[in-house]
């Protein structure tokens, strides 16, 4: 590896992770796993203001063509995607997920779907019974499918120079959201992923990720050791936090999420409105 790729990795790193976690991946040795594949991975970040100009018919199709080859389990693509361009639609579904500009200005907005009603559709067609679409884990298996899909879409996207950012808050409403796309029984949204030509006025920062030396287990899961890194890891985004103008922490953040009765909003609602979809849960 040369000086100037062993640098070009260093930096990448560094803005992943932070200094001190990106020099025990990378070691002052240098690395010889790298590519540009890599690099666009590591350079992902959110982007949240886009140009107007809306997001070309080859551009989808090529993205689409990379969800399609993500892995699924058994084959069975239990996933699907609504493509939302219409200005009116728009509006309404950012208003069910959470006022966000990002969607109501979206020059394209994905929204990836956990799709047994294709599988439904099939057993119609051979006259049997969906006796095991009850099970979480079948809902489990589509939502895995249509992340895998909707992650293999970010990259191609990026890789085409576009921009992208996920909307969770698509789940706030899951009724609501099901009747303004016309979903199907048997079938859910998971994520939206607004996507356009990141606007070069605003700047988006990669955002630091917990280093290795937190997520990675060897063998067996162990949490001995680990509280080093998570120290380290608070001290780095809190700075990032800060110089975005937030004024939370990570700590905060998961306190926040997982420690506060109400957190959730009308997340909390998520299992009786999959079961009214055709869920069972069981």
């Amino acid at each position: 590896m040369t000086d100037v790729v062993l640098d070009e990795q260093l930096a990448a790193l560094r803005r992943r992770y932070g200094t001190r976690a990106a020099e025990q991946v990378a070691g002052r040795g240098g690395s010889g796993a790298w590519n540009d594949v890599i690099a666009l991975q590591l350079a992902h970040r959110s982007v949240r203001k886009f140009l107007p100009e809306a997001v070309s018919e080859d551009d989808l199709r090529a993205i689409v063509a990379a969800a399609s080859s993500a892995a699924s389990s058994s084959n069975l693509q239990l996933w699907s995607v609504v493509a939302v361009t219409d200005r009116d639609r728009l509006a309404r579904i950012a208003t069910l997920a959470g006022n966000q500009p990002a969607v109501r200005d979206a020059p394209l907005l994905l929204v990836w779907v956990a799709d047994l009603a294709r599988a439904a559709r099939v057993a119609e067609q051979h006259d049997k019974d969906l006796v095991n679409v009850d099970y979480v884990e079948s809902a489990l298996l589509g939502v895995v499918d249509a992340a895998l899909a909707a992650q293999n879409a970010v990259l191609a996207a990026e890789s085409l120079g576009l921009g992208t950012v996920y909307i969770g808050a698509i789940r706030n409403h899951p009724r609501d959201v099901a009747a303004e796309l016309a979903l199907p029984d048997h079938s859910f949204a998971v994520v939206g992923l607004v996507v356009g030509r990141p606007d070069p006025e605003v700047e988006s920062e990669v955002k630091p990720r917990l280093g290795q030396d937190v997520v990675l287990h060897r063998e067996q899961y162990s949490t001995e050791e680990r509280d080093a890194g998570l120290a380290a890891y608070e001290e780095e985004i809190s700075g990032f936090y800060r110089d975005q103008g937030l004024a939370e922490s990570w700590v905060e953040r998961v306190l926040g999420r997982f420690a506060s009765p109400g957190a959730l909003g009308s997340r909390e609602q998520m299992r009786e409105a999959l079961r009214e979809r055709g869920f069972g849960l069981d």
